[in-house]
């Protein structure tokens, strides 16, 4: 379990929400050649794994993950669950703030994958907030490719930030998905927002 304070962030008994976003951003992407996605938030690496079990040898994944503690937590005593992914050649780890890879990227992403609060607010950091608000929006929209896909994980409904990635141009769906891998467990969300 990793906790955050009084807030669980995400435990090993459900992970079907954090794979839903892979698979259900992946499954957008069909006919890209290599697509390259960012997945800010490394976790326990539910997204990741589920996002190197659908897509082909040429896709690059870049994760993003700000606190070192939570990789050296994957390669020492959460390895087993980890396995290799963070040594397939497909994945470049990078220990930063995503909102930065996000800056820099202009154009370079085929989906950008944001699981690194329980909804679109900075919880687990206030400088968090920015990735969801307007502006962050926007700067999402223009390192993406045409077309591409920003997705975004919450543990509940959100209808003000469903509306606001609808004025961020933005052609949105809400996805309601269940916790648990076998579609049991508390309803989750999960935004995909497709830039034009």
């Amino acid at each position: 379990m990793i906790v955050l304070g009084s807030n669980e962030l995400m435990n090993t008994r459900q992970s079907g929400s954090e794979e839903a976003l892979a698979t259900l951003t992946c499954a957008r992407l069909t006919g890209r050649k290599a697509p390259h996605l960012l997945i800010g938030g490394y976790g326990m690496g539910f997204t990741l794994r589920a996002a190197l079990g659908v897509l082909d040898g040429k896709a690059r994944l870049t994760v993003a993950e700000l606190v070192p503690q939570i990789i050296d937590w994957a390669r020492g005593p959460m390895a087993e669950l980890t396995g290799t992914c963070l040594d397939d050649p497909r994945v470049r780890l990078i220990e930063d703030d995503v909102a930065a890879l996000i800056l820099a990227g202009q154009g370079t992403y085929d989906a950008i994958l944001l699981d690194v609060d329980n909804g679109p607010d900075g919880l687990t950091r206030a400088a968090n907030s920015k990735l969801y608000s307007m502006r962050g929006l926007h700067t999402a929209r223009e390192a993406l490719t045409p077309g591409g896909v920003l997705a975004v994980w919450s543990a509940a409904r959100d209808p003000a930030f469903t509306r606001r990635l609808g004025d961020a141009r933005f052609a949105v769906e809400e996805v309601p998905v269940r916790a648990r891998s076998n579609g049991k467990g508390a309803h989750h969300t999960i935004w995909l927002a497709t830039a034009p």
